[in-house]
């Protein structure tokens, strides 16, 4: 039986069919995405670069000698890869996880298509049963909590070195348990339109075409 770690490695290199010569690719974030930046080092000579949707992302592909551009810089993205924390039957993911949600968001959609790479674990019926990641305006975050209340969720904010987290933007992150997310399309237009509210995590705009998912008889495809 391959280990969740060995799942992701081959997803990340079945991702590898997606990448299109001379072009650039939209990278997101994550311990399934840093299985196909290292994969995507056999290919680096056939590829332009990258758009990454965060730091740590970027850091690891300069390091293989990835080029990476600045989004304003290109144009449209021909295909971007990405990690999921959960993806449902539609192509709708709960996204946030690495705390890249909001330039994750913003290449997602400059891309033309987008390829999910997960392990089968991810695979779920119904968003919600991981906590779901929402970037926030520190100012807003008590009435935000209070907010999410109301819809039966509990909001708590990420702590990390005994501090908020602080994300790649200087924002702060909820993660909110408790939900049940039937709609995705209607609960992320809904959420988004709450002040103080910089991205919320679910994946229903900008969602998966594809999802390449690992399972114990290997890579499954399954198309939207």
């Amino acid at each position: 039986m391959l280990s969740q770690d060995e799942l992701k490695t081959l997803v990340g290199q079945a991702a590898l069919q997606y990448v299109l010569p001379g072009e650039i690719i939209g990278v997101g974030t994550g311990s399934t995405v840093n299985k196909f930046i290292d994969a995507l080092a056999s290919m680096k000579d056939g590829i332009a670069g990258a758009v990454s949707s965060s730091v740590a992302s970027t850091e690891r592909l300069l390091a293989l000698g990835i080029p990476v551009f600045d989004a304003n810089d290109v144009g449209e993205i021909a295909v971007y890869i990405d990690g999921a924390d959960e993806i449902d039957a539609r192509g709708c993911m709960i996204k946030g996880g690495g705390a890249a949600l909001t330039r994750e968001k913003i290449v997602a959609a400059q891309s033309r298509r987008f390829i999910c790479i997960a392990d089968e674990s991810k695979l779920v019926q119904t968003l919600g049963r991981y906590p779901l990641p929402v970037e926030v305006i520190p100012m807003a975050t008590q009435r935000l909590v209070r907010q999410f209340a109301l819809l039966g969720g509990q909001a708590k904010v990420r702590v990390e070195d005994g501090q908020p987290l602080v994300t790649d933007n200087g924002q702060h992150l909820l993660d909110v348990t408790g939900l049940q997310i039937h709609d995705p399309l209607a609960f992320e237009s809904e959420v988004n339109q709450w002040p103080g509210i910089v991205t919320v995590g679910v994946f229903a705009h900008q969602r998966a075409q594809v999802c390449l998912l690992g399972t114990r008889s290997g890579v499954q495809k399954l198309a939207f």
